[in-house]
This record gives structure tokens, sequence and C-alpha cells, in this order.
């Protein structure tokens, strides 16, 4: 027949072969292979694709061979000798075989069928039905669509009696699960060996989190199927947060295309996603294998939910597409003794089988003897599967041989219980869920194999890990990284994102319009950092805890208050120490000099106090410096409060003494009683004691007490004393204010009063720079932080108390100590009227 000699021709010949011998033997071969027995199991295998406008009269081209698929076929043989073998199943009967090509397009999806039932070469049955054919079942099916044509025969067969009464009336298909074959209305008598892929999704999803894969995108066929796949898939993928690229769905229909029917691959190349997720039927897959000779997509990384074989076909290619991909399948035992029939079978078992023959011409350039063709030329005596070279691997044991095998053994426990036990019709589903040999298949575990391409063309999938259902998502993954081989471009794990992660210490924010993997990365606020990548939200420190300078962890803050130790605290102490120290010697100055009139003019006994309550003033500066504790937390406001109310009312009544120090001596006024009587000495004691209410009411009501700020300086623990009771506090700095403007108001209106000693002048300037420092305290006081707060009130009472001594007794210092004789109150006279009172 022609395509046969079209096929001889595309393959590499043997040496000194008589063309006339394999003519005349090939030109009787039928398009199925046939041996006979009690009952007779009919397969259907993709061995080789057909061109789609060949003559329906006659096989006239072959496009292309699919010789690794004829493990199928071996597989199935091998089922069927161990069943004949077994005396308990089965016994007293032997299994034949009828051997079907399945085409794989829609033109000739039922062209094997037709020859099936008709056993002829014509192709419509009424010609010559064959209703007395010893089929017992079919097994059928690398295609969902295959397996729905040939169940839909067959409810015409059982419908219109167009059967052998042999025939069980049920086909099995070992291609991948379909939903749409397991509805029962449309196809009662069809059943899937392939486990539901009701975890495939979960599975894909759990690898590509654990690659940390988020941009992906999608090749489905373009059907029912692949359809519910997609929603699956999307599903899992939502949950968690992955998102989809790009969307492609594959025809499952042509077998021809051009170069325009796959162009969709060129958008790969530019696809930012460098994971693609492949799954489809066999005839969907077939577009990216032709796709690959069009378009070369190295450089990403694939998962498979594909057969095996059809991954291995695509990797033929020197540099391929699927190099370094991913294939999940359905987990698989071993079937025990395969692999030695595989290493030994030859065409002279099977001489009825013309594709073993045409096989072996291909692989080894010879035919032994026994076989259809008898002996072509010797065979060298290592002639096996196992020691093929080149692209083809027939050692493998692949998805759907294994099905193929369990398959025939359903069939024939099935006919098993029907001969011997009668079972009804009726019950034939409860069978099969019944038996052993579907127990592992339930398990709906798989295994992941890695694609891997050798120089010399050859490709395996190697298995690198596994997945069980049934576990928390992450947990059923078992992967063992260090046997992968990445695809061409990667010497390391790829990475497949829409926005590069962001690094700890930032965090994500959505951009808006595109998908949640797509994002923009931001520092973390003050006080807040992010310790892990990709971090959807910062998280706050705790009070006593600030960011580091990375904003990825949390560190104690530094505990920090104006201490004596620091150069600012050191400073301050020692000035108020030094400036204590300064009042304490004019003090001494004063009461040395008490006698000179410069020293006893405006009530002597009132400069003292005033030195005294200076001296306090400087040294009420000390318990703002250290470590506070409750003791000077008191002691800060208080002390301040009352010795400076003691200052400020002693000036009041300095000025008091000059006012009525000048109405005294101006005449036919009566102020010498006030004077007399020491009234403005009762100025002190006045004041002094409503400012003593006011602390009294404080410190009982609510006290000052030592508190922490972790506020003002991010990171730094502050402690500070806290004023208790704001009311209070602005209470006594108001009325200790109002008495200094009080002060400064009368010490103004008697600056011109004449006298020789008369004090209103430096009282008045004395109190406007202390007034003006305390005004300038206040808004510099709220607008700083921590330990220099505390250093602008030491520095203000420093500054106001230098400004009283300093204005107020330096002036009389210099008279006494560098002028004298000024202190006299006759120095201070003119010289002509002084000296008329020398005597002679």
């Amino acid at each position: 027949m022609v395509f046969f000699l079209v096929l001889l021709f595309l393959l590499p010949q043997p040496v000194h072969t008589s063309w006339v011998e394999i003519q005349n033997c090939l030109q009787y071969l039928r398009p199925a292979v046939y041996r006979d027995g009690d009952l007779v199991l009919s397969g259907f295998f993709p061995l080789y694709y057909m061109n789609q406008d060949a003559d329906l009269s006659r096989i006239s081209f072959l496009l292309q061979p699919k010789t690794e698929n004829y493990q199928y076929v071996l597989a199935f043989y091998f089922a069927i000798e161990e069943i004949n073998k077994d005396s308990h199943l089965l016994p007293n009967l032997t299994l034949g075989f009828h051997v079907y090509n399945a085409f794989s397009s829609d033109q000739f999806t039922l062209w094997s069928t037709l020859l099936w039932l008709s056993g002829k070469m014509q192709t419509l049955p009424n010609y010559n039905c064959q209703t007395q054919s010893k089929s017992a079942a079919i097994i059928a099916g690398t295609m969902s669509a295959f397996s729905a044509e040939i169940g839909t025969l067959l409810e015409y067969l059982l419908l219109f009696h167009l059967y052998s009464h042999y025939f069980s009336g049920f086909s099995v298909t070992y291609g991948p699960f379909d939903p749409m074959l397991s509805d029962k209305d449309q196809f009662p008598s069809l059943y899937q060996m392939a486990p539901k892929d009701s975890s495939l999704a979960h599975a894909m999803v759990s690898l590509l989190l654990h690659f940390g894969w988020t941009w992906v995108a999608l090749f489905l066929s373009d059907d029912l199927k692949g359809e519910q796949f997609l929603r699956d898939l999307k599903a899992e993928m939502v949950k968690n947060g992955i998102c989809v690229a790009l969307t492609e769905k594959l025809p499952v229909t042509k077998i021809m295309y051009g170069t325009g029917d796959i162009t969709f691959m060129s958008r790969i190349r530019v696809s930012s996603a460098n994971v693609h997720i492949l799954h489809g039927e066999a005839g969907s897959l077939v577009t990216v294998d032709m796709a690959a000779d069009f378009f070369l997509t190295t450089g990403k990384v694939w998962i498979m939910a594909a057969k095996q074989e059809i991954v291995l076909h695509e990797m033929n290619h020197m540099l391929h597409s699927f190099h370094g991909g991913f294939s999940f399948s359905p987990h698989k035992g071993e079937i025990p003794g395969f692999r030695h029939f595989l290493q030994t079978v030859t065409p002279s078992r099977y001489p009825e089988d013309f594709y073993f023959t045409k096989l072996w011409l291909h692989l080894f350039h010879c035919s032994p003897a026994g076989s259809l063709c008898g002996q072509i030329y010797n065979c060298p005596p290592n002639a096996s599967f196992e020691f093929v070279s080149g692209v083809i691997d027939m050692m493998t044991l692949t998805d759907s041989s294994y099905f193929i095998y369990n398959a025939v053994y359903a069939v024939a426990h099935v006919l098993h219980n029907m001969l011997v036990q009668k079972t009804e019709m009726g019950s034939l589903e409860d069978q099969l869920k019944l038996h052993p040999w579907q127990v592992n298949l339930l398990q709906n575990q798989y295994d992941i194999h890695n694609a891997v391409n050798f120089p010399a063309g050859l490709g395996l999938l190697v298995k690198v890990g596994e997945f069980v259902p049934r576990s928390p998502l992450g947990q059923g993954l078992v992967i063992s990284e260090e046997m992968i081989e990445w695809p061409i471009g990667f010497t390391e794990t790829p990475r497949s994102v829409c926005s590069q992660s962001c690094r700890p210490g930032f965090r994500k924010i959505p951009q808006e319009g595109r998908p949640v993997c797509c994002f923009a990365c931001v520092f973390c606020p003050e006080g807040h950092i992010s310790n892990q990548t990709d971090a959807e939200r910062c998280v706050q420190c705790p009070a006593h805890e600030h960011p580091n300078s990375e904003r990825t962890h949390c560190i104690p803050k530094v505990v920090t208050f104006l201490a004596y130790e620091d150069p600012l605290g050191m400073t301050l102490a020692c000035t108020a120490l030094c400036f204590s120290a300064f009042t304490a010697a004019v003090l001494g100055v004063f009461v040395k000099h008490r006698d000179t009139p410069i020293v006893k003019a405006n009530n002597r006994a009132l400069s003292y106090i005033l030195l005294i309550s200076l001296t306090f003033c400087f040294l009420c500066s000390l318990p703002f410096i250290g470590r506070p504790s409750t003791a000077t937390c008191i002691l800060q406001e208080t002390t301040f409060g009352l010795v400076f109310t003691v200052a400020v009312s002693t000036v009041l009544a300095k000025t008091v003494t000059v006012i009525l120090a000048f109405k005294v001596t101006a005449p036919g006024r009566r102020m010498r009683q006030w004077l007399v009587s020491g009234a403005p000495n009762f100025i002190i004691p006045s004041c002094s004691l409503i400012q003593l209410t006011l602390c009294a009411v404080w410190l009982g009501t609510s006290p000052p007490f030592v508190d922490t700020d972790t506020h003002s300086d991010h990171g730094c623990i502050i402690i500070t004393c806290n004023m208790g009771s704001v009311t209070a506090f602005y209470c006594a700095l108001g009325y200790l204010g109002s008495l200094a403007l009080g002060t400064f108001t009368v010490a103004f209106l008697a600056r011109n009063l004449p006298d020789t000693f008369n004090e209103a002048k430096v009282l008045t300037f004395s109190m406007l720079v202390f007034c003006s420092v305390w005004l300038t305290f206040l808004p510099v006081y709220h607008s700083t932080k921590g330990k220099v707060m505390v250093a602008v009130e030491v520095f203000s009472i420093l500054a106001s108390s230098a400004g009283l001594l300093g204005c107020i007794f330096v002036p009389k210092c210099y008279v006494v100590l560098l002028r004298p004789h000024r202190s006299s109150l006759c120095g201070s006279r003119e010289k002509i009227h002084c000296g008329s009172n020398k005597p002679s």
C-alpha cells in the first residue's frame, strides 16, 4: 500500500535490502492488526497522522509517524499475554486483539471505527456489517473527541443490536480525564481510566508558590475541558495572589497549520512572564509543537499537564521550547515484567503486526526471521529497544501505556464477572469501582518531571518531585531543586513577576488599572518597619523601640535626659555654680562694706535678701539637670517659682523704697511713717505667700511626676518631668509673670526720681532684661523637644537671674571696690559744695 511505501522512503533504509522483497511484503498489508482469540479486545492507538486532504477511499499519504506511541501497543500486548497465562482470570478463554490507528483529526475520527465495525476497507458499515465479531470491548482514546465519537457509536450499536453476543457494550479510554465524558446520560457505556484532575490546579499553584512565580501566561485547549481547567486554575491563583499575564486558546481540531495559524507564538517572546502553563489535548499540543518550528521560544519555563510522549516528541528539536520545563502526570506504579518484555520482544513474536515490522526496520535496518516480511538482512545480536540510540525512548513507561495496561485488566475483570456470575449490564459501573486495579489510580497523586534535552536531541523527563493533595497548600509538594535543569538562558532559579519584589523596609502599593501582582514599592513611614519581602503593610514599632535606618527591624530606643555628663548639662551646671558663687561673693562684699552710703541706700536688708534669693535662683536650675526623679520633679517647679517670687518681690520692695524715700524728702509730705514703719518689707512675705499657696494647691491636687516621652525623638526615650496639673503650672508661672510685669511698671514710673543713689533706673533695666528673657523663653520652650527643652528652661533661669544680678549689683560693686571715693555721700556731690564743709 502506498502510505507504507512512502513511510519506508522517509525513514533510513537498510543496507543491501531488496526493494522488490519489501514491496512484495508490504503490498498485502491491511490497516489493522488482528490475532484471533475466544474474546477479542479492540484497541485504537495514535500511530500516525494523516493528511487532511487525503482521499477517503484510500490511505494516500503519511504526514508524520508517531514512533514513540508504539509502546501503547506493546503494553496492550503484554497485558493480554499475562491474562492469557493467568489460570484464575478468564479461565479456559483466550484473549485476542484487534489494533487500529486512531486518527487525530475531525475528518478521520470515525475512519478506524468504521473499519472495526465493517471489517473491510469500505467506509459505510451497512455494506458489510460484522455483527458476529468476537470483539468484547474497546480500549481507545488519547483525545476526548475520538473517545466521544466511539461512545456515541456504541450507543447506536446497542440501540439497534448491531453487536455480537460477546460484545460487552462498553469502552475504556486511556487518555486524560475529561469531565464531558463522565456524563453518564450521554455516555453510559464509556469509562475513563485516568483519574479526575481535581487537584491539578492546586498542584501547579503549589509549584508556582514554591519558586515565587506570580506572573504567568496560560495556554489552554479551546474546549470545555480547557475552560474548566482555566476556571479551577484562576480560582487557585486568585486565592494565592498569582496573576495571569496572557491567556491563549489553542485549537484542538486542526492538523495542518500555516504560519498564520500559529503567530500567537510570537507573542511569547515579548511576554513579560517567564513561566507558561500548558494544558490541553494532544491535538492542541501539536499546535505548540509545530509552532516551535517557526518560533523558537527559549528562556521560558513551561509547566505542562501534558502526556509525556507529546512533550518528548516536541523535544526532538536540538533547541526546543520545553527544555527545563515541568510536566505533571498522575502518579503511576511500575508494571511488573514490562521492562524485561520490552528488552526481549521482537517482530517475530507478533508476525501479524506490520507496525512492529516497520518500526524494527526503521530502528535497526533489518527484519528478523519469523516476522511479517521474513528475514531481511541479519539483525545485530543486541537488537533491542533497550539499546535504541537517537531521539526515541521506548523503555520509559508512559502515562498512556500504564493506563492501557490497567484498562486491559479492568476489561478482563469485568468480562470475567459477566461470564462467571452472569452480571447484569446495569451493575457494570459498580464492578468497575470495586476492583483493586483501580485503587492506585484513585489516589490522584502527581509526579513532577523536568524536561531535559541532551545534545544529541534526546529528550527525557526526569522525575524531580511529587505532589500529594489533601495537604495544606505547599506542604504536599516535594521538589529536589538540585536535580532541576533550567531553560537556556538561566543559571539559577528564574523569576517571573510583574513587578520586582519590594525589599524589607518597603511596602507594596497597587497600581491602578493593573493586576494585584503589579505594584510599586514605597518606603515605610516614620516609626514603621517591614521585615519581609513584598510586605502588604508596614508595622509600627512599640513605644520603647524605633526603626533602624533601613526600616527593617525595631531597635530599643536610647534613654536620654539632660545629664551632668553631657557637655550641655555640664556647661549649664558649672555656669549655675559659678553664678551662685559669684552672687555669694557679692553678698560678702556688701556685708563687708555695709556701712558705706551706697550699700545702705535703698534698704540694705533688701539687698541682702535679693542677693540670697538670686543665689538660690542660680542653684534652683540644678534639679533640672540629671536623671529626673519624683523629688527632683517636685523641686524643679516649686523652688523655681518660690525663689523667683522672692527675688522679684524684693525688687518690687526696693522700688517702693525708692519711691517712699523720695516722698519723705520732699517738703510737706507725710510719708515718713510709711518708710519708718518698714512697710516695703511686708511686700516680700505677702507676695511669697500667694505663690506658696498656689504651689501647695498644685502639689496637693496633681503634683509633678516622672514621665517618658517616646514621640518627640523617634530614636530616644526622653525621661522628663510631667507637670501634673498644667493649669496649676501656668497659674504659678502666670502669677510670677504678673508680679514681674508689675515690678517693671513701678520701676519704670520711678526711673526719673532725683536722688544721689536712686536705684530706680537700674531696677527698671534689670526688670526689662528679666521680662525679655522670659517672654523669649515661652515660644522657644514650646518649639523644642527633649533635653533641649530642659536646657532652654535652665538657660532662661540663669539668664534672668544673671540679668538681675548684673544690672543691680555689679555697678555698685564696681563703685565699692574700684571707686571707693564715690561711695561716700560727699564724693558724689559737687567738689565746691563739698570743699566748703571741710575744716580749716
